[in-house]
Order: C-alpha cells, then sequence, then structure tokens
C-alpha cells in the first residue's frame, strides 16, 4: 500500500491559520478532490474540526478521524486513535494508496511511514500559524512537477509537485 501525504504549503512551510487555510486556490482546492477520490483519508481532529460542515465528510471517500479522545464523533467518518490504525483498517480493506491530509501534527507522525508526497508548493512567503514539517529533499526523488500561474483566481503561482521516497 502506498502512504502518500498530500498538502499545501508556502515556501516558508506555512499550511494553516487560525484552523484554516491562509490563501484561496481553487485549482489546488481541485487537484486535492480529484487526487484523493475513492481512496482513504487520514487526519487529526482539529483538521476534521476545520473542514466546513456541509463538506464533512470529505465526499467519495473513506474518511479517518485520528483523535485522542475517547468519546469523539464524527458522523460518517471512521474514528480512531492512533495514525497506525488508521493505516491498518486502510491496508486490511484492500486500498492500495491510503493519503494523510493533516494537519502539522498527523504529518509528523505519518512523515516516516510515508512512500510517497503530494506538495502544492505556494511560491510565497504566508503568515500563519501551522506548519508542514522540515523534511531533507535529498531522501525524495522529484517525479513530477507542474506549474500554475497567477491569475484572476489564484493571487499565488505555485506546483503540483510529486516526490517518491528514494
Amino acid at each position: 500500500m502506498i502512504i502518500s501525504l498530500i498538502a499545501a504549503l508556502s515556501q516558508n512551510r506555512v499550511i494553516g491559520k487560525n484552523n484554516d487555510l491562509p490563501w484561496h486556490l481553487p485549482d489546488d482546492m481541485k487537484y486535492f478532490m480529484q487526487t484523493t477520490k475513492a481512496h482513504y483519508v487520514i487526519m487529526g481532529r482539529k483538521n476534521y474540526d476545520s473542514i466546513p460542515e456541509k463538506f464533512r465528510p470529505l465526499p467519495n471517500r473513506t474518511n479517518i478521524v485520528v483523535t485522542r479522545q475517547t468519546n469523539f464523533q464524527a458522523p460518517g467518518c471512521i474514528v480512531v486513535h492512533s495514525i497506525e490504525a488508521g493505516l491498518q483498517l486502510a491496508k486490511a480493506n484492500n486500498e492500495k494508496e491510503v493519503f494523510i491530509i493533516g494537519g502539522s501534527e498527523i504529518y509528523k507522525q505519518g512523515f516516516p511511514l510515508a512512500t510517497r508526497l503530494y506538495l502544492t508548493e505556494i511560491q510565497a512567503h504566508i503568515e500563519g500559524d501551522t506548519y508542514f514539517p522540515e523534511f531533507d529533499k535529498n531522501q525524495w526523488k522529484e517525479v513530477s512537477r507542474v506549474h500554475h500561474l497567477i491569475d484572476e483566481r489564484h493571487k499565488f503561482p505555485f506546483d503540483f509537485v510529486v516526490f517518491e521516497r528514494k
């Protein structure tokens, strides 16, 4: 099973601010939806809480929420108490590729297990309070990069980049 992390991050590794995205990039959201569609997605409780209610659970995916809270309820989602339990569940159901979708603490826990990264690298320094973990790019091979220019719907240029662990 491929274990993938998918995230959008600024040049200073910001991924969030006040439990929300600090940017509006519709094509990145579309990329996320298309890439993770029909797969298991694993997220932390804070990330789950940040998703607008009308989009919970994320449609056309099996949503797994990781939390330490023993009585946490997430209608339409599977609640587990460790990232490993979420991964075991995906594997037991013959998932080919599982996506870890954040937030920061879940990315940190998932990073040593990940075999693929889908990163939207936003070409800007953006203020925030939540960061993607630092990692050694020498341990990863870039396998694709697609550039997206600024346009009327996108304030920042960005690249969709896929890395495979060496």
